[in-house]
C-alpha cells in the first residue's frame, strides 16, 4: 500500500495534459499574422442633399407666408421628379428678427429639408427644378451606395486573398506550408476595427457637406452632374498556422 500511495501522484502527473497554446497552435506549428487590404468600386445609387428657402418680410407673418409659398413650389417640383414624401425630411425651421444693418426690424424665415433621391441620374434636373421654384439654399449632394455590404464583398474577398497569398510567400521562403486559418479580425473601412470573425463593420458616418446660401444665377436646364464611382478600402488581419512543408 505504501508503494501505491507514492506512485499514484507520479502517474497522474505524467498523464496530465500540457497547457494548450493560447494562440490556438498545436505541437510543431508556427504562428503567422498577416494584415492586408482590399479595394472595391461601386456606382452610387442614392443621393442626399439639403435644400430650402430663406425668405424675408416686413413682419413675421409676411416672412412666414413668403417662405411657405416658395417651399410649396419647391416640394411640388421635387414631387414631379419622383421624390416621395418619405424621402423629404425637415432639418431646420427658423423665424428670427433682424436687429442689425439696413434690414433691421424685418424678419427672416428659413425652411431646410434633406432630400433623398434614388434616381441619381436626375440630381442635375432636381437642382435646376428647385432653384427655378425658388430654392436659394443648397448643400450636397452626398452620393452613397445604399447596400454597402453587397458593394464591399469583393473588397473583403480581395483582402483575405491578399493575406493568404502573402502568408504563402512567407511560408515558401521559410520551408513551411499553411495548415489552417486560426483567426480573422476585420478592420472595417479604414482599419481600427474590433475583434470579430467573418463579420463586417459598418463604416463611420460621414458628415454631410455644409449647407450654403447661394446668390449665383439659377442653373440652366441640364445642370452638369457626374455621379462617378465610390471607392472603398477594407482591412483584415488573418492568423495562420504553418508547419514544415
Amino acid at each position: 500500500m505504501r508503494y501505491v500511495l507514492v506512485l499514484l501522484p507520479l502517474f497522474a502527473a505524467a498523464c496530465a495534459p500540457t497547457n494548450p497554446d493560447p494562440r490556438g497552435l498545436e505541437k510543431g506549428e508556427t504562428f503567422l499574422t498577416i494584415s492586408a487590404t482590399g479595394r472595391a468600386e461601386a456606382r452610387p445609387d442614392e443621393a442626399r442633399m439639403q435644400l430650402g428657402v430663406n425668405s424675408q418680410g416686413a413682419n413675421a407673418g409676411e416672412a412666414s407666408r413668403l417662405n411657405r409659398e416658395k417651399m410649396a413650389r419647391v416640394t411640388a417640383a421635387l414631387t414631379r421628379l419622383g421624390v416621395k414624401p418619405d424621402d423629404l425630411q425637415t432639418r431646420n425651421l427658423s423665424l428670427s428678427r433682424i436687429d442689425y444693418g439696413k434690414e433691421r426690424g424685418q424678419f427672416r424665415a428659413s425652411n431646410i429639408v434633406e432630400v433623398r433621391m434614388t434616381d441619381v441620374a436626375r440630381v442635375g434636373d432636381a437642382v435646376t427644378a428647385v432653384t427655378e421654384a425658388g430654392a436659394n439654399v443648397m448643400g450636397g449632394p452626398d452620393l452613397r451606395v445604399s447596400d454597402r455590404e453587397a458593394a464591399n464583398r469583393s473588397a473583403y474577398a480581395a483582402a483575405f486573398k491578399a493575406a493568404r497569398s502573402r502568408a504563402e510567400a512567407y511560408g515558401e521562403a521559410a520551408g513551411l506550408k499553411i495548415v489552417r486559418v486560426i483567426n480573422i479580425v476585420d478592420g472595417g473601412e479604414g482599419g481600427g476595427g474590433s475583434r470579430v470573425a467573418y463579420e463586417a463593420m459598418d463604416a463611420a458616418m460621414v458628415a454631410p457637406p455644409p449647407v450654403v446660401q447661394t446668390s449665383a444665377p439659377r442653373p440652366e436646364e441640364g445642370t452638369p452632374f457626374n455621379p462617378g464611382v465610390n471607392r472603398t478600402e477594407v482591412r483584415v488581419r488573418v492568423d495562420f498556422a504553418l508547419k514544415p512543408a
